[in-house]
């Protein structure tokens, strides 16, 4: 009787998932365009946990800084989307005074992507991000990675929308800010004692892994090869994604909106490849923390060498 409710459940679920893709081809003779909300979060932890550690940090700077993270792990991007390309962007937010002010905020802002347009064209397989990195424009030009999804089985439902769950290991770039986790105590030891008297700053406890899953809930009833940030390559549109330490989920979806946006890619910037471009952050990412740093790890210098 269960097996028999179960594939009742089942096939209900694939009548509806046809009835979509009916629904959708048949709006083909229009110019299809879709819009989607995600909500970002990235776990600030480690960064809260090394601020209460740090004695020169008072109470009242700690919940500046706490203030100004929230802006950084918190955020909110607009897709838009047709059949073969798509734009993802941070909504545009009128900023507070004071808020992300500092240097040491700004160069975390660009450790981990604040701003630009990310361009995603499935059909040619390429991708194009225009990025300000320390005072400098960047217009990021590559082939779209080859996401190796497994089809895990699973589904749920996401803002109304028949949902299913599949899983990649992606490989992880040394840039890659969000993915900092704190070292284990095996790897604190080892550090400490190659550290000894040397000069210590923020990310002396934290390392980037090599690799991390990205598990994605994607929806057959959107069938648009698309999804938030940098994930695409599964038959439906992406609605949620989690790597561990950040979350994007969608929040809203609007399919053939009265108003059109123009889907292209940005243009403006020093053309890169993205080995080019990590490489770049690598380097300047050491040269920043070189000279923002002093023994014993309680300060620093501001980019323009003045003490905080």
């Amino acid at each position: 009787m269960k097996n028999k409710i179960n594939n009742f459940k089942m096939n209900n679920k694939i009548l509806v998932i046809a009835f979509a893709w009916i629904t959708f081809f048949n709006v083909q003779a229009q110019e299809f365009q879709g819009m989607a909300v995600y909500q970002s979060k990235t776990s600030s932890a480690e960064f809260k946990e090394r601020m209460m550690g740090n004695r020169e940090v008072t109470p009242e700077m700690q919940k500046r800084m706490e203030e100004r993270m929230k802006s950084l792990f918190e955020k909110t991007f607009i897709l838009h989307f047709d059949k073969t390309a798509s734009i993802y962007k941070e909504e545009e937010k009128l900023e507070t005074p004071g808020q992300n002010s500092s240097g040491g905020m700004r160069f975390m802002g660009s450790l981990m992507g604040s701003g630009g347009t990310y361009y995603k064209n499935v059909k040619q397989k390429s991708y194009t991000i225009d990025k300000e990195f320390m005072g400098k424009q960047f217009l990021v030009k590559d082939s779209l990675p080859k996401l190796q999804w497994k089809m895990e089985g699973q589904s749920r439902v996401i803002g109304g929308y028949n949902c299913f769950k599949a899983t990649a290991v992606i490989t992880v770039s040394e840039p890659d800010f969000n993915a900092l986790r704190p070292k284990s105590d095996e790897e604190k030891k080892k550090a400490e004692e190659e550290a000894k008297n040397k000069k210590t700053n923020l990310l002396d406890n934290l390392i980037v892994p090599t690799e991390k899953v990205i598990t994605a809930w994607y929806t057959p009833e959107i069938p648009v090869n698309q999804g938030p940030d940098k994930y695409w390559g599964l038959p439906g549109l992406i609605l949620e994604i989690n790597d561990g330490k950040t979350v994007i989920l969608c929040s809203k979806i609007v399919l053939n909106p009265k108003e059109k946006t123009t889907i292209k890619a940005p243009t403006t910037g020093k053309v890169i490849s993205q080995k080019e471009y990590d490489e770049t952050v690598v380097k300047k990412t050491k040269e920043f923390m070189e000279s923002n740093q002093r023994p014993g790890g309680g300060g620093g210098r501001g980019p323009g060498g003045s003490r905080r």
